[in-house]
């Protein structure tokens, strides 16, 4: 005699086609997502050749991270990507690495008008793994520093790291005090929200950390910290 409560031939039949439907849809997305991530990749190895013409010519200009001063180039990254001189342009690992790379947040303002979190980051990082195979860590730094968001200055929203030592200080960053250099680094992981020109007790904080950190007295406490907690 049968169970009592054993499924019908009928239910067995859908529980199957409904667990391959949810199989094929699994693949499709994933196969979606590798093609927008491919995209990419395959958009900035055909942007290359001008982005390093563009790269090369912000260096010969003294806009490159040499000329932020002895010693502060390592100390900015030290702040906004700790593992960018070994990375691929992907980072799950170093402490104080967060989400986003140098490369990554360079790859945010070259490939797309308006990025917006979500499934645009798959396109993100395929280009920024096409930046790493096409460009020098240099040139991508260079870059970087060219688009950085800054915050509001005296004329209005400030782009570029060097140009807003200019705007708010009227200085070089090569000629700036630590303190005035660790401002300027402290506002990038927020720009919207700090505002340099009347630093409030957050942002004061931000640059205690980095001061901090770029000293040696704490480290990033994991992976995700990049607002620094294992330096408060």
């Amino acid at each position: 005699m049968p169970a009592l409560f054993s499924p019908r031939p009928q239910e067995d039949c859908r529980m199957v086609r409904f667990a391959k439907f949810a199989v094929l849809a699994v693949i499709l997305l994933l196969a979606a997502a590798l093609l927008y991530g491919l995209g990419g990749y395959l958009d900035a190895r055909g942007d290359s050749e001008a982005l390093r013409e563009r790269a090369d010519h912000l260096i010969a200009e003294g806009r490159g991270p040499e000329a932020l001063g002895p010693g502060r180039a390592a100390d900015l990254l030290m702040v906004q990507d700790p593992g960018f001189q070994k990375h691929g342009g992907v980072d799950f690992t170093t402490p104080g690495a967060g989400l986003t790379t140098v490369t990554q947040s360079l790859s945010k303002r070259l490939a797309f008008k308006d990025f917006k979190p979500g499934v645009r980051k798959i396109r993100q990082t395929g280009y920024a793994l096409g930046l790493e195979g096409q460009l020098t860590k240099n040139q991508i730094y260079a870059l970087w520093l060219n688009t950085l968001e800054m915050g509001n200055g005296p004329d209005g929203w400030m782009t570029g790291f060097f140009r807003a030592s200019q705007s708010i200080y009227q200085k070089e960053p090569a000629a700036l005090s630590d303190g005035e250099f660790r401002s300027l680094v402290a506002v990038l992981i927020a720009p919207v929200r700090y505002d340099l020109r009347n630093p409030s007790d957050d942002l004061h904080e931000r640059i205690r950390r980095i001061e901090r950190l770029t000293s040696g007295a704490c480290t990033p406490s994991d992976h995700g910290d990049v607002w620094l907690e294992g330096c408060a």
